[in-house]
C-alpha cells in the first residue's frame, strides 16, 4: 500500500523564509506613519522644520495641552461622537427596515436596489454639494418646505448657518449616502436566513417578533458586525462632508477630529500640534471599535 508523500522539510523552511519577512515588511508598511505621527506630536514641529530640514523641538504634552485648555480638542471629540451616534444609529434601523422591505417580494425589488445604489455611487463632495443647495436657506428645498409646513410662520431656515442644527444638517447627507450600503449588507444577511428554520418556528406558533430576534438576528450577526464596523470607521474619519458643507462652522458646531486635525496642520502649519488630535483621533477610534467588538462578542455568548 502506497504511503503519502511527506512534505519535504526543505519546502517548509523555504515557505517560512519567504512568509516571515513578508509579514514584518507589512508590519513596518502599516506601524512606521502611525509611530511617525506619535512622535511628532509630541514635537513642535511645523513647515519651517520642514523647508530648512531641521528636526523638531520635542514640547512633551504641550500640543496636547493647549488643544485641551482652548477646548478644541474637547469640542472635537464631542461633535465626532454625536455625530458617529446619530449616523450609526439611524443607518442602522433605516437601513434594516429597507432590507425588510426588500426582502418580502415585493414588485420592482431589483429595481429599487439599483436606484437605490444612486447615493452610494455618487463622490461624497458632489454629495455636499447636493446637501448644500438643498439647505440654502434663500432657494433650498427645505427652507420651502419648512414655509410651506409651518403656514408661512418660519419663512427662514438655515440648518448650515445654525450652531444647534449644522451637525443635523451634516448627519442627514452621510446617512442619504450610507444607507444604500447599509441596507444591501443587511439584505445579503437577510437572504441567508433559512426559510425552513422560520416556517418551523411559525408552525410551532412564535410571532413575528419572537422570530425576528430568534432566528434572524442570530443568524445575520457576523453580518450585522461587519457592517456595524465598517460604519464607525468610515464616519470616525469623515471629512470631505463637513469641510465642503461647514468647513468646521458655524462657530465650531460640526468641527470634528478631521477637520480639527487638517486645520491645525495645514491653516495654522502646526504639523506636530495636527499630529496631536490625529493621534487622539486614532486612539479613540480604536478604543470604540475595541469596546463594540467586546459588546458583541458578549452578546454573542449568552
Amino acid at each position: 500500500m502506497l504511503k503519502p508523500l511527506k512534505k519535504d522539510t526543505g519546502d517548509t523552511l523555504y515557505s517560512m523564509a519567504l512568509t516571515v519577512p513578508t509579514v514584518l515588511l507589512s508590519v513596518c508598511f502599516i506601524l512606521i506613519p502611525i509611530i511617525d505621527s506619535v512622535i511628532k506630536s509630541f514635537m513642535q514641529y511645523g513647515v519651517k522644520n520642514i523647508i530648512s530640514g531641521r528636526p523638531g523641538v520635542w514640547n512633551n504634552f504641550e500640543n496636547y495641552l493647549r488643544l485641551f485648555r482652548t477646548d478644541a480638542m474637547g469640542n472635537a471629540v464631542v461633535n465626532t461622537v454625536l455625530f458617529v451616534v446619530f449616523v450609526i444609529i439611524s443607518q442602522f434601523i433605516l437601513g434594516f427596515a429597507l432590507a425588510l422591505i426588500l426582502n418580502s417580494n415585493i414588485k420592482g425589488a431589483r429595481f429599487i436596489r439599483s436606484i437605490m445604489m444612486t447615493p452610494w455611487v455618487v463622490p461624497t463632495v458632489i454629495s455636499a454639494l447636493i446637501w448644500m443647495w438643498l439647505f440654502q436657506p434663500q432657494y433650498g428645498l427645505f427652507r420651502y418646505l419648512v414655509s410651506v409646513f409651518s403656514g408661512g410662520r418660519v419663512p427662514e431656515f438655515a440648518m448650515l448657518n445654525n450652531p444647534s442644527t449644522a451637525l443635523l444638517g451634516v448627519g442627514i447627507a452621510a446617512l442619504w449616502k450610507q444607507i444604500p450600503l447599509m441596507t444591501l449588507l443587511l439584505l445579503a444577511g437577510l437572504q441567508n436566513v433559512p426559510d425552513d428554520i422560520l416556517e418551523a418556528a411559525k408552525i410551532d406558533g412564535a410571532g413575528i417578533v419572537r422570530r425576528f430576534f430568534s432566528i434572524v438576528m442570530p443568524y445575520m450577526s457576523s453580518v450585522i458586525k461587519v457592517a456595524v464596523s465598517m460604519s464607525i470607521i468610515e464616519n470616525f474619519k469623515q471629512f470631505p462632508l463637513f469641510w465642503t458643507m461647514t468647513g468646521g462652522g458655524p462657530n465650531g458646531a460640526t468641527t470634528n477630529l478631521a477637520i480639527l486635525s487638517y486645520r491645525e496642520a495645514f491653516v495654522s502649519m502646526n504639523l506636530g500640534s495636527g499630529a496631536a488630535v490625529t493621534t487622539v483621533w486614532m486612539l479613540l477610534m480604536i478604543v470604540t471599535i475595541a469596546l463594540y467588538n467586546r459588546v458583541f462578542k458578549t452578546h454573542d455568548m449568552t
